[in-house]
């Protein structure tokens, strides 16, 4: 078993190192004369300037001066060169150097990005950049090349495209250093697998240079915390204090990039545990509520550091083997089209090789054991539909009528219609924590319960489920959670009534799982518990998908 995962953690390794050569160079030569179906240009370089207008005549002259007028706060603009060059087109871009590294490094990562997310959606399959910078500039060489060649590699995490970096003949010390960081990556430690249409990744380096969506800290990190809030700077650091000032009990908080190359910063709220079950939970919570947010951002790539495996001294093999399971579940299950890096300081050697292990393991082993089917009752339909009204002459329409009224006699006057929610995607993820919660806990905990709401919330129940902006809106005596009950009549007195007297309440699936009795400081569930619970018929969640809104009952 210790050789095949040798092997196989090799065999990753070597693939990745192939792609790297297949797909960036550095070679020495004219740019102009570059046969990359794009080449990049900066305007502030007067020599290359000159030689394009040159070899393209006065027509490229007078289409380069008008572009820079028209467009005087554009970063890029693009001119095709007509079979005047051996390229299709000209990437124009209006770039600076900065004296501060830490600036000069990201303005470089971000330009890469830009630049090669650009051609993919134009379609082209090469792209050529000079060592902008290293001339008329004079920046260090090294502050140039090391951006430019990883902030490449990252963009192959993600795309298929040749890149090429074109060093003029005469600067052997650019072409150097260039071609010393391309061979440093390639001997670098890095594996991932792809899953479906998604992908996980394995590097040792550093988490603030990810030029991801967005980078995962922990607001219970104290080092990690810092690391990231000098390294985002003033407007990262102002950000997070305001928003936990204002909600010190927020699971997530949410900051700018400042000064990192990311969009957002997610500081998450998490608390390990010696006791391996309950840390496990709390790495499925984390994962969880990661995942939720970025799609709720409609973001693409995530990158987490290795949390739990520095300062919190927790099981390295729990933690490991939980994140990576439950992110292999998410993107599988979600079907989702997102990059997720692991990112492992260089030290770190352990745990980057338990991440590898993991991984590789997790690659050949993982099966996926839910049952997808929808319910026998569900319409099928090519429409954007949600809600379907249902027939007074059905079991299932008696069924839930029959306890509803038995329930609400005495507090109503009319049923006016049940109608069933479909939201195929919210049943599933509600379905794959169902089964969660039955492998943890060895029995089926699914109650069916009622809330009431008013029509508003309703409608936005039907759309995003019983997501944690419901905490609290119904009470929180028992935790500041999403309140359910077995008594229709208590939900009652939640279900405000429209302009028309109407009244809605939901019969919902509930996950109740391992609950114990609530009280009003408890911001989320204790650790070892799954609701909280007023020990009679109320039950409190704290998960998105630990409830499903199955029914929809209006009244009078």
């Amino acid at each position: 078993m210790i050789l095949l995962f040798l092997f196989l953690f090799v065999f990753k390794q070597s693939t990745n190192k192939k792609d790297l050569k297949n797909f960036v160079q550095v070679i020495q030569g004219d740019i102009i004369n570059n046969q990359s179906d794009v080449i990049v240009i900066c305007t502030l370089s007067k020599y290359l300037v000159e030689s394009i207008c040159k070899a393209c005549g006065k027509s490229m002259q007078k289409l380069f001066e008008m572009k820079i007028k028209e467009n005087p706060k554009d970063s890029i603009f693009s001119i095709t060169t007509d079979g005047k060059l051996p390229s299709k087109i000209i990437y124009f871009i209006r770039w600076e150097p900065n004296s501060d590294s830490n600036i000069l490094d990201q303005s470089i990562r971000q330009l890469v990005s830009t630049l090669i997310e650009k051609a993919i959606n134009e379609n082209y399959k090469s792209i050529a950049f000079p060592a902008i910078g290293c001339g008329e500039y004079g920046c260090s060489i090294k502050h140039i090349a090391e951006p430019f060649i990883s902030q490449a590699q990252e963009q192959l995490n993600k795309f298929s495209i040749q890149i090429l970096f074109v060093i003029q003949p005469d600067r052997i010390d650019i072409y150097d250093e260039f071609y010393k960081q391309l061979h440093s990556i390639e001997q670098s430690n890095s594996t991932s697998i792809t899953i479906e249409k998604g992908k996980i990744m394995i590097e040792k380096g550093d988490i603030v240079k990810q030029n991801v969506d967005v980078i995962i800290g922990s607001s219970s990190s104290e080092n990690l915390r810092q690391v990231l809030i000098k390294a985002g700077g003033d407007e990262v650091e102002t950000t997070y204090y305001q928003t936990y000032l204002d909600n010190p009990n927020s699971l997530i908080i949410s900051t700018p990039p400042g000064q990192l190359p990311c969009k957002r910063i997610f500081f998450i709220k998490w608390e390990p545990n010696k006791d391996p079950e309950l840390l496990r939970q709390s790495v499925i919570d984390l994962i969880w509520n990661v995942i939720q947010n970025v799609i709720s951002y409609n973001y693409v790539s995530v990158a987490f550091p290795a949390l739990g495996c520095g300062e919190h001294a927790c099981s390295i093999n729990v933690v490991v083997e939980t994140m990576i399971r439950e992110i292999r579940k998410e993107i599988q299950n979600r079907k989702l089209s997102l990059l997720v890096k692991f990112i492992i300081q260089p030290n770190q050697q352990n745990v980057y090789d338990e991440f590898c292990k993991q991984l590789l393991s997790s690659d050949e082993n993982f099966h996926a054991s839910i049952d997808y089917q929808l319910p026998s009752t569900w319409q099928k339909t090519n429409e954007n539909k949600l809600k379907f009204i249902l027939s007074k002459n059905t079991n299932e329409y008696n069924s839930i009528s029959a306890k509803f009224e038995a329930a609400m006699k005495g507090h109503y006057k009319r049923l006016i219609k049940i109608e069933r929610i479909q939201n195929e995607r919210w049943f599933m993820q509600y379905l794959a924590h169902r089964a969660d919660f039955i492998k943890r806990l060895n029995k089926d905990t699914e109650k069916s319960l009622y809330h009431g709401c008013c029509e508003q919330a309703a409608n936005l129940i039907i759309e995003d489920c019983f997501n944690r902006s419901f905490a609290g809106v119904n009470g929180t005596a028992f935790g500041v959670g999403v309140y359910f009950s077995s008594n229709a009549a208590y939900s009652h007195h939640f279900a405000k009534p429209n302009s028309s007297g109407e009244r809605c309440m939901f019969l919902a699936r509930v996950l109740v799982g391992k609950t114990t009795v609530g009280n009003a400081l408890m911001k989320t569930r204790p650790l070892g518990y799954d609701s909280t619970t007023d020990g009679k018929h109320i039950f409190v969640t704290y998960h998105d998908a630990q409830a499903y809104a199955e029914y929809l009952i209006t009244y009078k």
